[in-house]
């Protein structure tokens, strides 16, 4: 059965498998005792620290273990605000940083601290500018990732860390992702990853501060790892998770650009085998095995459970699923489609053959989510030389004219609706349908939006009320990808948001 979500975590790679078991016999005492046994562990633990130091391109005195990269991240950026508190406290991070940094994120400011969030375009990349530009007075520390856990894009970390080392502000990379396919290049200050990332183990995760870099610990200390992660080292999935990222390197160029090439296949492949599909994320600055795109019309929660029935083990950062009732905040910075959203990031050892399946499988997987959600059969749309799914169809449930539509959601009043509360210019704005989709999941809203975009005379307006947060992104998303014009959205008089629609075409 393919496994294809190694961005969350990758299988145990052979080499920390087999270091672990090695470990396990020899490095269970403690390496801060001077006896026979502790020396011995101590020997392992300095051998990891000068591996793992020499895969992230610091000095082993500057890099410690920590329990999880989570921790890596809490404690540098705690650590690197308490020790430039002098020069200010504003954290400055980008729109798509990883949890673990926007939690630390939320702490600081709840503290008082000041967070300012730099944006990124469609692709997920932030504007080097920009982010300069950002680092203004109060700037004490900068965040940015080598690149996005969900659509793989790479940040331009090289030029910002030019940008933060001219005005003084330290830059902490979040390099989770990146890794164990090569150093993250460029003047970081700070830098946090997690093992099971690239094949080691979980439970482990390394932070390294530069020398120079005024940084104060919080919270209870002890003497090990330079009194930024104390506890008793875990002494074995540390060796091993040194020794598998030795070992991941040694193979990243051969296996990069093969993985590389899948991921090109899957990016091509699936827009063409699937309709109403965006493909998101940079094309080309890239991790090379991660590819993330969206379905129109689609229930994530149900895509994924029926790819696993398929036997594709993949991940999603889309509103619909059970661990979140609201967009993901990467797909919400982007501007792009979160509906029926799937990420697929290949381990190494990817088989075309298990590829291929998939691009077999997906078609067939898709509309049969979407028959079962009763999305409108695709249907050109006059003049726009696309296929859509936004023409009037019989039986759908939603006429023009008709009243009330039982449970199907829409409601097409008799006649032009004039209530609804917007005003232009001082005159009420007359909506040709409304479309009320309150207290309904996505992608319900946007399925019924393309139900009755058919019976709108070109020109005229639909309103769809929706009080899923997932709407503000995919209503806008299904105007871009469908050529109608999004008008905008207001508060409803009945709840929710109001979102305005004019038919383009």
């Amino acid at each position: 059965m393919p496994y294809f979500d190694a961005a969350s975590a990758a299988p145990l790679h052979p080499v920390a498998r087999q270091a672990l078991l090695a470990s396990l016999d020899e490095g269970w005492a403690d390496p801060a005792r001077l006896y026979r046994e502790g020396r011995r562990a101590r020997l392992l633990l300095d051998a990891a620290r000068e591996a793992a130091a020499e895969a992230v391109g610091c000095r082993a005195d500057e890099l410690v273990f920590t329990p999880s990269g989570t921790r890596a991240v809490h404690a540098g950026v705690s650590g690197a605000l308490a020790g430039r508190w002098r020069a200010g406290n504003r954290l400055v991070v980008s729109a798509v940083e990883h949890s673990s940094v926007l939690h630390a994120a939320e702490v600081h400011a709840a503290a008082g601290g000041a967070v300012t969030e730099v944006p990124v375009d469609r692709s997920g990349a932030v504007d080097a500018g920009a982010f300069a530009a950002a680092l203004g007075e109060g700037a004490a520390l900068a965040c940015l990732q080598s690149a996005n856990h969900e659509v793989g894009t790479a940040q331009p970390v090289a030029e910002v860390a030019e940008a933060c080392r001219g005005v003084g502000v330290p830059l902490l990379v979040d390099a989770a992702q990146s890794l164990g396919w090569g150093p993250v290049e460029g003047g970081w200050s700070l830098l946090a990853a997690s093992a099971h990332k690239w094949g080691g183990p979980a439970g482990v995760g390394l932070l390294a501060v530069r020398k120079g870099v005024r940084f104060a610990p919080q919270g209870p200390s002890d003497e090990r790892e330079s009194g930024r992660a104390p506890g008793f080292e875990n002494l074995p999935a540390i060796v091993a998770a040194a020794a598998s990222l030795r070992a991941v390197r040694a193979e990243a160029e051969a296996e990069g650009a093969r993985l590389r090439g899948l991921v090109d296949r899957i990016r091509a492949w699936v827009p063409e085998l699937v309709p109403d599909v965006e493909v998101v994320g940079d094309p080309v600055r890239r991790l090379p095995h991660l590819v993330t795109f969206s379905c129109l019309y689609v229930d994530g929660e149900t895509l994924l459970h029926e790819l696993d029935r398929e036997g594709f083990s993949v991940s999603s950062g889309s509103s619909c699923t059970s661990s979140t009732l609201t967009p993901s905040h990467v797909l919400r910075a982007m501007g792009v489609l979160s509906e029926g959203n799937v990420r697929v990031s290949l381990p190494a050892g990817t088989a075309a053959e298990d590829v291929d399946r998939f691009l077999d499988v997906l078609p067939g997987v898709v509309a049969g989510v979407r028959e079962r959600l009763g999305v409108p059969a695709a249907t050109p749309v006059a003049g726009s030389g696309a296929v859509a799914g936004s023409g009037a169809v019989a039986g759908s449930g939603a006429v023009a004219g008709s009243g009330a539509v039982g449970d199907s959601g829409p409601v097409a009043d008799s006649g032009p609706v004039a209530d609804s509360g917007a005003v232009a210019d001082g005159v009420p704005v007359v909506d040709a349908l409304v479309v009320d989709a309150l207290g309904r999941r996505c992608p319900i809203p946007v399925i019924e939006l393309a139900k009755v975009i058919g019976d709108v005379p070109v020109g005229g307006t639909v309103r769809v009320l929706a009080d899923d947060e997932a709407a503000r992104l995919d209503i806008p998303a299904w105007c871009e990808m469908r050529g109608q014009e999004y008008l905008g959205e207001e508060p409803s008089p009945r709840g929710g948001v109001a979102y305005r629609v004019r038919r383009a075409a």
